[in-house]
């Protein structure tokens, strides 16, 4: 499991005073970097090897500014070209919310989804989980 922890920034809130729910996925994504570096080590868009086919968020609980948020990073499933991302963010030991990302192995030059190299599925293995 990866975990990135994020300090909720002021701007990040919404009218009702928590944070807006447009932030959530983008957190998910920062959250996935070390799973994007294993495709692409230096993160050069040049080089980018991965797309994402599906993102869903189910929003559990309310998540506000001035106390930090931790995302629990794992993989549901691993194909042959595709895999699936399991996201939790978590408050003050509350579940706030939980996603799923579909990310398909890409080839830009070709335009369509190739097999995910088997050193790279190998790593993407060790952070399966069952939950």
């Amino acid at each position: 499991m990866f975990i990135e922890k994020i300090s909720p920034r002021f701007v990040e809130t919404d009218a009702l005073g928590h944070i807006n729910n447009t932030v959530i996925p983008v957190w998910f994504e920062q959250a996935r970097k070390p799973i994007f570096q294993l495709f692409t080590p230096d993160l050069d868009p040049k080089k980018w090897k991965l797309i994402i086919a599906r993102i869903e968020v189910d929003f559990l609980a309310e998540t506000h500014f001035g106390h930090e948020v931790e995302i629990h990073t794992n993989l549901a499933h691993v194909g042959n070209a595709s895999f699936k991302v399991r996201q939790e963010l978590w408050q003050r030991s509350v579940l706030c919310a939980k996603g799923l990302a579909i990310l398909v192995h890409y080839n830009y030059g070709t335009g369509k989804s190739s097999p995910i190299p088997a050193d790279v599925r190998q790593q993407l293995i060790e952070h399966l989980s069952e939950s």
